[in-house]
């Protein structure tokens, strides 16, 4: 990661700052359910790859803002600060930061079937980048190997979706969005054009997703992304298993993860063993994706533990095989999950 020039990182501030006076003066302090919610979390880790370890404290604030009963803005910021082996002995740590907001949308609810969205958002390929990237949500501190295919640099789009329920019935379920996104170079708001969408069945009984993405990259050379996931929690059980694979011009992979919490809140029961199996194949050698430049298998094993109060401390080891090199991945680091109104309403 390049450090950022401050000028930036002062931008960023000004304009998280700017959208929070704007909507708290626009929401309604009288009702709780207008009320802005202030959320997110903060993390300290570090992270030891062939024997050399880099830290990062990260905080990712996050705004809600509803506006009524049928708009609502959000936006997530993230301030992260890197220290990593300089490479040379003598010199130690060499260190760099950046601050910028991950998105700021806004979405008007026009019935029960359709939501639209407009704005910075994250692009909805896959599963990862939407619903477990957050720092206070993922069981293990770093994304799986194929986390950037089909969301390429940024994970962000800045354009318009439309989502929602097509099908609600008491034993499945049917979800949509579809995306837009046109091209931007702008500093904060960074995207590249495509479009694409995801549909997800849910059934309740089992308590089992079964999700495809596709997405188009419709700038330079024009590329296809396609991907799967299932997600499973049984009911009246501590077990849950999350996989999806994803497939893109120059790479294939996958990821399967699995956890179970022990249970209740005695000192045993706040353990969460963890194991995520993951693999990626390399088609040729472009691209501008993240995706190991060879083919790559990786184990992960960890251990979480969930104190009271939000607090978890998460743990895990590696062990990472490629053509280029073996290695070992350790990892560690605290999470804090804050969540608060930003003022009191009635109900709260």
């Amino acid at each position: 990661m390049q450090a950022h020039a401050p000028a930036r990182g002062h931008r960023a501030i000004r304009v998280l700052l700017t959208l929070c006076l704007v909507l708290f003066s626009s929401s309604l302090p009288g009702a709780a359910q207008n009320t802005p919610l202030l959320s997110g979390g903060v993390g300290f880790f570090s992270s030891t790859f062939g024997g050399a370890t880099t830290y990062y404290p990260i905080i990712e604030p996050l705004a809600a803002l509803p506006l009524g009963q049928h708009f609502f803005v959000e936006s997530r910021a993230t301030l992260l600060e890197t220290y990593s082996p300089s490479g040379n002995s003598t010199q130690g740590y060499q260190h760099s930061h950046f601050i910028g907001l991950t998105y700021l949308q806004g979405a008007a609810i026009a019935n029960s079937h359709l939501t639209v969205i407009g704005g910075s958002f994250l692009l909805p390929f896959g599963t990862y980048n939407e619903r477990l990237s957050p720092v206070w949500i993922g069981n293990f501190q770093d994304g799986p190997l194929i986390a950037s295919l089909g969301v390429f640099g940024s994970g962000s789009g800045l354009g318009g979706q439309l989502r929602g329920s097509a099908i609600s019935r008491a034993r499945y379920s049917l979800d949509y969005v579809a995306y837009f996104s046109a091209r931007s170079n702008n500093t904060q708001f960074n995207a590249d054009r495509s479009s694409g969408g995801r549909v997800d069945l849910y059934l309740p009984e089992q308590r089992l997703e079964i999700g495809a993405s596709y997405v188009r990259l419709l700038q330079g050379t024009h590329e296809n992304f396609s991907g799967m996931h299932v997600w499973w929690e049984p009911k009246d059980a501590n077990f849950r298993l999350r996989s999806e694979f994803a497939r893109g011009q120059h790479a294939i992979g996958y990821w399967s993860e699995a956890d179970y919490r022990l249970g209740g809140d005695s000192f045993w029961g706040r353990f969460e063993p963890l194991f995520r199996l993951q693999q990626t194949f390399r088609l040729n050698q472009n691209g501008g994706d993240s995706v190991p430049l060879v083919n790559t298998q990786r184990a992960d094993f960890g251990l979480d533990y969930n104190l009271p109060h939000n607090v978890r401390i998460l743990t895990s080891y590696a062990r990472q095989f490629s053509s280029t090199e073996n290695a070992n991945v350790w990892e560690t680091g605290i999470v804090y999950r804050f969540l608060f109104p930003a003022w009191k309403g009635k109900g709260l």
